[in-house]
């Protein structure tokens, strides 16, 4: 599994539609400014309103845009476990490197059934398991120790994406986790994660770095190096930014703030709608105030 950046890439969309052209322009930008992975088809992308075929489309042009240049990690998670295995299975067919499982949401399961949801998943393909853990979203917290147990149990689940907004998990992920080899620990909020570098993560999986993917590699690379201070001076720069992005529910802002930029056409699908002038000016002040708003992105 990758260290470093894995860009939570958004879909966009024009007249309804999946713009491929405006999609294919980003992919490029992030693998030509260092991005070590793409996650196509998650929260960022929109997947409960992308149909299957359209997202079969958009696994087989991430895989060609990359050239084993970066990994492709697919979102591929839902709150039936049988239903989740399919999506892992079309991830597989279209030849992504790995797969996003996102706990089951709304349904909310025991410890014991995230186990036995995920043990079923890793039974059932070769593929790369990066579990998500988002509560904020799914209303269920994936406790470390079961973390622990799945990825001992389970060879081929590779990775946390730890977004939990109790920074003391983080650590306790750190202490139940280390202990397993070439196990990926990773940010899943652009705002934490440098605290999660410094404590010994192997990366982010970012919204921000949409926008600005050269600034999220760079931070991540200073850490490994050492240079903690060239990491944190990006951190800072960035932190309104960060903030910024989740004013509004994702990926509402960043859809804003890639329009902004030239990238897309600012369009999301029901029942997600427009960012409202207020997080627009709050975007560009926050763009202007990190510097985004004079650099080149294209």
């Amino acid at each position: 599994m990758f260290r470093g950046v894995g860009t939570a890439i958004v879909t966009p969309f024009k007249a309804g539609e999946i713009d491929f052209k405006s999609y294919d322009r980003l992919v490029k930008f992030q693998i030509n400014n260092g991005v070590s992975a793409i996650f196509v088809l998650g929260t960022t992308g929109e997947s409960p309103t992308v149909e299957l075929d359209e997202s079969a489309k958009l696994i087989d042009r991430t895989v060609e845009l990359c050239h084993d240049r970066a990994e492709v990690i697919a979102g591929a998670g839902t709150n039936s476990t049988k239903k989740a295995l399919e999506l892992v299975k079309h991830a597989e067919m279209h030849g992504a490197n790995g797969v996003l499982v996102v706990t089951p949401y709304y349904n909310k399961p025991t410890q014991k059934g995230l186990y036995e949801h995920y043990k079923y998943i890793s039974e059932r393909t070769s593929l790369n398991i990066v579990i998500y853990n988002v509560p904020g979203r799914t209303g269920v917290n994936i406790l470390p120790e079961t973390v622990y147990k799945i990825a001992s149990d389970c060879k081929n689940v590779r990775g946390l994406k730890e977004a939990n907004a109790d920074i003391n998990q983080v650590d306790m992920d750190m202490l139940a986790l280390r202990s397993i080899n070439d196990f990926r620990i990773y940010s899943g909020n652009d705002d934490s994660a440098f605290h999660l570098l410094c404590s010994g993560g192997d990366g982010v999986v970012s919204v921000a770095s949409n926008v600005i993917p050269k600034e999220m590699s760079e931070m991540c690379k200073f850490v490994f190096d050492g240079e903690v201070e060239k990491a944190r001076e990006i951190h800072l720069r960035f932190f309104n930014f960060f903030k910024a992005l989740f004013v509004e529910s994702n990926p509402i802002p960043v859809k804003a703030a890639l329009e902004i930029k030239g990238f897309i056409k600012n369009e999301l699908r029901l029942p997600l709608v427009t960012a409202s002038d207020k997080t627009i000016e709050t975007l560009k002040d926050a763009m202007k105030r990190s510097g985004i708003a004079d650099s080149e992105v294209a």
